[in-house]
C-alpha cells in the first residue's frame, strides 16, 4: 500500500490541502498524520489560525475516512494540561474543543493513537525504542508487534510524558536501539530534519518545521511510503 505521511503540522492548514491533491491524483492510497497540529513560532494568540488548521484536518478526515492519526507531544500537552515549549494557554480551550470535534468524525476511535502499523511499517510521532518496550510492555510478547502496540497505546500521561516515550523519543539524536530494528520500519516526525532520510529502521520526515522567522528547515515534501517494499518517494507540497 502507498501511504502518504503528513508530518508535524504546527498550524500549517495548507498541508492538508496539498496532501488531499496528492491522494486525489492517485499518488497515494491512504494517509497517516503524525499530528503536532497546534503551536508554531509567535502564534500563541492567533486563535483563528488554530481554528483554521483544525477545520482543515477535520475536513481531511471526512474526505478520507480511513486516515490514521498519531498523537504528538504538542497535541497531548493540551489534552493533559502539561505545558511545554510553544504551549498556548490562550489556545487551550480551542485546541481541546477542536480535537474533540476531530475525534467526532473518526468512525473507529483506534484510528487516533500513539502508534499505528500497516504491514511491517510503524507510524508514530517520535520513535519506539527497545528499552521502552521492554520496560513498559514487559507483559507482552516482545516479538508480537501487535500486542506491543496495543499495550503502549493503552498507556497514559505518567508513562508517555517522558523523553524516552514514543511521542518524545529522538532517535536522530540519541543513540538508541530501536524496537525490532531488523524487521519493522518506523516512520517518525518530531525532530526537524533538512530532508527525508533513513538511518537503520527509522525514516525521519519532519521536513515542514521552520526557524523562528518562518524560513523552512526542510524540503517540505510529503513522504509516500510503499509499506510492502519500504521504498519512499518524496512529493513536494504545493501551495495554492
Amino acid at each position: 500500500m502507498k501511504v502518504i505521511v503528513i508530518p508535524d503540522v504546527h498550524l500549517k492548514p495548507w498541508m492538508f490541502d496539498s496532501a488531499s491533491r496528492i491522494i486525489e491524483r492517485g499518488d497515494a492510497e491512504r494517509a497517516v498524520c503524525l499530528m503536532d497540529i497546534p503551536d508554531d513560532w509567535l502564534q500563541g494568540f492567533n486563535i483563528d489560525l488554530y481554528i483554521e488548521t483544525y477545520d482543515r484536518a477535520i475536513d481531511f478526515q471526512r474526505r478520507f475516512p480511513d486516515t490514521l492519526w498519531c498523537y504528538g507531544n504538542h497535541d497531548l500537552s493540551y489534552v493533559w494540561h502539561l505545558q511545554e515549549t510553544g504551549f498556548s494557554l490562550f489556545a487551550l480551550e480551542t485546541v481541546n474543543l477542536k480535537l474533540k470535534e476531530l475525534m467526532g468524525v473518526i468512525a473507529d476511535k483506534k484510528q487516533l493513537a500513539y502508534i499505528h502499523r500497516i504491514d511491517d511499517v510503524l507510524f508514530l510521532h517520535g520513535g519506539l525504542s527497545e528499552a521502552f518496550v521492554r520496560y513498559h510492555a514487559a507483559d507482552a510478547d516482545y516479538e508480537d508487534a501487535d500486542a506491543v502496540i496495543e499495550k503502549i497505546n493503552s498507556l497514559g500521561a505518567r508513562q508517555m510524558w517522558d523523553d524516552a516515550s514514543p511521542i518524545w523519543c529522538r532517535p536522530q539524536i540519541d543513540a538508541e536501539t530501536m524496537y525490532m530494528q531488523d524487521s519493522l520500519l518506523q516512520v517518525v516526525g518530531h525532530t526537524p530534519v533538512e530532508r527525508i532520510s533513513r538511518e537503520g529502521n527509522v525514516l525521519s520526515c519532519d521536513v515542514f518545521s521552520t526557524y523562528r522567522g518562518g524560513r523552512p528547515i526542510g524540503t517540505q515534501e510529503f513522504p509516500v511510503i510503499d509499506t510492502e517494499t519500504w521504498t519512499c518517494t518524496g512529493i513536494r507540497a504545493e501551495r495554492e
